[in-house]
């Protein structure tokens, strides 16, 4: 199952991601850089909403596949996911009634909007709040699905919605109304119907109960310190990811924020070359867990480790080196290109950083500790909001960009070092050596020497043909640098050609 959740967890979310970029150039487009970044404001405050979810859709993953170990019966889990789905719901309509009242002063007072009229901006504010509401809950019915493991299933619903979600707004902007309110309206479409697929979908997967599924105040108790912990994790994580990002929507004006939401969105893409691989192992690694087995919650461990650093960093090293050529390429606008390029570097390099900690971070979860990821925010919270304060306004977008990178730079080199004398004592140098650091130094080369040897012309074909050629190469070179992923894909290999030729012998039999 962990194969075929990950296959399909690629495939899923790589199609998905494709349709959230692809359409990226046509909205600025049509809208103007400026409407853009209401786009990415729009993204902020779905970020900040996962704070409002008192760590729920985590704590109803990591129960989900409990389940599927045994240790819920049918009518526990539902009761479970009844009780959070009432406190989801009252929460969304706190949401969208919120963003609703406040979002005059928001528009008038917070964003700097020079060519937008305030009462569009506002407009938009509303209706984005109502689609942040809906999304709210939806991840309720998500995160149920990835514990469940009916990720197969779950990629199928995303990638059928992230579809409608991207071709259908180009429809709208192109053939009904180029305006930023008939784009959000869309969104909001989209989100209703994704909600009512989710929904069914979860329940359908579930075993039937004796009696009908209600609201228990002792099933939230029950997980309550867990969800406790990752309300802490998330709210700590936010401000060390989105802080720099509500500074900027306030000292930039809205079309400089466009420029660095542009940056940001395409560095954050970066994070689903993992997320496939976070989603298929981390239930993989409850159940280990539950079950007992640390000999193979070592070897998945290291598995993901090693499969994060061959797909992401290959992905990262070549995005950093050509970065310029991959916007032009993109937005076919040269200047834009040139403004963006230096951001996304260096965002770039903070999110491959940050994605190292993936598996680790999965595996304290798996564990139910989420003490250490707590603390270690808060010290880099201390630190990090301050430097904030003090850089943006000297240095702007790139000053945060790099506060970014020293802040995963630290949980590499310093915050890891404090799981390994709890759990995983004697792997950490496998980790740094076998995990990291050889794959690493690969997929820092390769690139490097693609771009000093290989001239990048200014034809659309050459520079395409260039990127393909250092993303292949860095990819083949950092899968035989990574010994246990060059095994895995030797013996999938082997596989497949052992069963081709049988079939083969058949058929001439016949």
């Amino acid at each position: 199952m962990l194969k075929l959740n990950l296959i399909a967890n690629f495939i899923g979310q790589g199609w998905t991601a494709f349709m959230g970029l692809a359409f990226i150039p046509v909205y600025v487009k049509y809208l103007g850089v400026e409407s853009y970044g209401l786009i990415g404001l729009f993204a902020l405050l779905q970020a900040w909403l996962r704070l409002l979810d008192m760590g729920l859709t985590p704590t109803i993953s990591r129960e989900m596949a409990g389940y599927t170990g045994g240790s819920h019966t049918a009518g526990s889990i539902r009761d479970l996911l009844r009780s959070i789905e009432g406190v989801v719901l009252g929460v969304s309509f706190f949401v969208a009634g919120g963003v609703a009242l406040s979002a005059d002063w928001i528009a008038s007072s917070w964003v700097q909007a020079e060519e937008i009229p305030v009462i569009v901006v506002a407009q938009s504010i509303t209706i984005m709040g109502l689609v942040s509401a809906l999304r709210f809950v939806e991840s309720v019915y998500r995160s149920s699905i990835v514990g469940l493991q009916r990720q197969v299933r779950l990629n199928v619903i995303n990638s059928s919605m992230a579809t409608l979600r991207g071709l259908g707004a180009v429809v709208v902007l192109v053939w009904v109304s180029p305006t930023i309110q008939a784009f959000f309206i869309w969104q909001a479409l989209i989100s209703a119907v994704t909600l009512i697929i989710f929904a069914r979908t979860t329940y359908a997967s579930l075993q039937c109960a004796e009696r009908s599924a209600r609201f228990s105040v002792a099933a939230l108790s029950a997980v309550w310190r867990f969800a406790g912990g990752v309300l802490g994790i998330t709210f700590l994580a936010l401000l060390l990811t989105q802080v720099d990002k509500i500074l900027l929507s306030k000292l930039l004006t809205l079309s400089d924020f466009g420029f660095y939401a542009l940056a940001a969105v395409v560095a954050g893409a970066l994070n689903m070359t993992i997320a496939p691989i976070s989603q298929a192992w981390y239930p993989r690694l409850c159940q280990l867990h539950v079950a007992g087995d640390d000999e193979g919650l070592v070897r998945t461990f290291h598995q993901g480790a090693q499969l994060v650093t061959v797909i992401m960093g290959s992905t990262a090293l070549v995005l950093i080196v050509f970065s310029e050529t991959f916007l032009k390429l993109w937005t076919q606008d040269a200047d834009l290109a040139l403004r963006t390029a230096p951001i996304l570097r260096l965002l770039v390099l903070g999110n491959l950083l940050n994605g190292l900690m993936w598996i680790p971070y999965q595996t304290q979860l798996a564990h139910g500790w989420t003490g250490l990821t707590v603390r270690m925010n808060i010290i880099s919270v201390l630190l990090l909001v301050p430097a904030i304060l003090w850089i943006v306004p000297r240095h702007g977008a790139e000053g945060a960009a790099w506060v970014w990178v020293c802040l995963n730079v630290g949980y590499v080199l310093i915050g890891v070092q404090f799981m390994y004398r709890r759990i995983l004592i004697s792997e950490k140098w496998r980790w740094y050596i076998q995990d990291l650091l050889q794959p690493l130094l690969v997929v820092t080369a390769v690139p490097v020497l693609v771009y000093w040897l290989v001239p990048v012309s200014e034809g659309f074909f050459e520079q395409l043909g260039t990127l393909v050629f250092a993303a292949s190469l860095t990819l083949v070179a950092a899968v035989v640098s990574a010994k246990l992923v060059r095994q895995k894909v030797c013996s999938v290999t082997a596989s497949f050609v052992e069963s081709y030729a049988l079939k083969k012998i058949h058929l001439k039999s016949l």
